[in-house]
């Protein structure tokens, strides 16, 4: 994680205090859940409360490293925290961690980590819908020209291409609700996931009070398909950054210009050429987008483990939990704010719409010739050639726009009449349905 492209909220979930606090909780309520049904004193389940808790809660630099210099020698981490949480409990500390694991402990806190990454995902995505829906509705009727292989296709709406983005965005909001409902589970199983040291009423009660579910067959860890699937899930939102983020990049190339992000009083946008206005933060959102999607694959080949269990999954889990989910965090506040300021040219997008000389409506003009009688193949002909006229002209002397050229074919003008070219060349004949695309996407 560079703090460059970290927020706090998110970076905080996965501080050393908070995983600490989560896993003091774990402790805590397995504890209480055994006192239930008198596995341990309730005596002794109080105490760790009351002790640990105010520990936990005044937790410092100094107490982080005094865990790091325990583990230091212990090698093993859980080892060293309940060791100084011991220090804190005095002699009841002997019932922390009855019948456990150090996964119980482990995969319950990652579950409860990803759990509140997730939470603040969703809110992040809102905010990307509720500026992709402000845009889309400003810019509902405003004709641009699509494009199909980077090349002039037909009229389309500015307002359009963002309810696409949209609908992909909230389709990324069901998919992390659902993928967060699916990491959401916690094993407290003892070795080898058996329940041979504890009863599994215990685990219920520490699902129920974390807000979690139970893993039904834990073995000793939480399988990670889970958790493969959870970080597919952040890559696919991240692809649908950078599939919006490329589109502002190609519209804001000096030859197209109908689109740009908002340039601010005082911004550089070269050391060499003062002129420039660079797509710097939609170019930052691509790179971004790719560190999520690399943690895609760690987190597949992380579900194969070695029988019950083994520890390769969990140096990758430590890296790829803060990776993804700060720098996703990051960027989707990112595309949030690019995208309520981004600056849109519609005069811009209608000339460069009427820039070939009509040939953009060659889709509409084909139909009004094969429905005056033409056959489809030969209407196709006298299309084609008349677009090809026109595109390979352009700007010369002896051009013609691609409605001179229908104009001065004689099949055309034998068999369609000039006011059916007029309308099959009206770009408002492609506004006709956008209340009901409109209507499919925000209800």
């Amino acid at each position: 994680m560079l703090p460059r492209y970290a927020r706090p909220e998110m970076t905080a979930i996965w501080a050393p205090e908070n995983r600490y606090r989560i896993w003091f909780e774990v402790e805590a309520l397995a504890a209480e859940g055994m006192a239930r049904i008198g596995a341990i004193p309730e005596s002794a389940a109080r105490t760790i409360r009351e002790k640990g808790a105010p520990k936990l809660a005044a937790m410092n630099a100094a107490d982080i490293e005094r865990i790091d210099a325990i583990e230091r020698e212990t090698r093993h981490d859980v080892i060293a925290f309940l060791t100084w949480l011991a220090e804190a409990i005095g002699p009841d500390s002997r019932f922390v961690h009855q019948g456990m694991t150090s996964s119980d402990v482990l995969d319950t806190c990652l579950s409860v980590q990803l759990t509140q990454a997730a939470d603040l995902l969703l809110a992040d995505i809102d905010a990307v819908l509720a500026a992709l829906k402000a845009r889309a509705l400003e810019h509902k009727y405003t004709l641009t020209i699509g494009r199909s292989h980077g090349i002039h296709a037909e009229p389309t709406t500015f307002g359009l291409k963002l309810a696409g983005h949209y609908a992909e965005f909230a389709r990324d909001r069901d998919r992390l609700i659902a993928a967060r409902t699916e990491v959401a589970v916690t094993a407290i199983s003892g070795a080898v996931g058996t329940f041979a040291h504890l009863d599994p009423s215990v685990e219920a009660f520490v699902a129920e009070a974390l807000g979690l579910r139970v893993e039904p067959v834990s073995t000793q860890i939480i399988p990670r398909d889970r958790h493969a699937a959870f970080f597919c899930t952040l890559g696919i939102i991240a692809s649908g950054i950078e599939r919006l983020a490329t589109e502002v990049r190609h519209l804001q190339r000096s030859e197209v210009r109908e689109a740009e992000e908002f340039f601010h009083p005082g911004q550089k946008g070269s050391s060499a050429m003062p002129h420039k206005r660079n797509p710097v933060l939609s170019e930052n959102l691509c790179g971004l987008a790719r560190i999520v999607r690399a943690t895609v694959v760690p987190a597949l080949e992380n579900v194969t483990l070695w029988h019950e269990r083994d520890i390769s999954h969990s140096s990758v889990e430590r890296a790829i939990g803060p990776d993804a989910t700060v720098t996703l965090d990051f960027a989707l506040m990112r595309l949030a704010g690019m995208t309520q300021k981004l600056l849109v040219y519609p005069d811009r997008m209608l000339a460069n719409l009427e820039s070939l000389g009509g040939v953009v409506h060659s889709g509409e003009v084909l139909l009004a010739l094969t429905k005056a009688g033409i056959s489809r193949e030969d209407a196709y002909r006298i299309v084609q050639g008349c677009a090809m006229a026109t595109w390979t002209r352009l700007g010369t002397l002896d051009g013609r726009s691609f409605r001179a050229n229908l104009d001065a074919d004689p099949d055309v003008a034998a068999r369609v009449r000039p006011a059916e070219l007029d309308a099959a060349m009206d770009p408002a004949l492609h506004l006709r349905s956008v209340d009901r695309i409109f209507e499919r996407v925000f209800g």
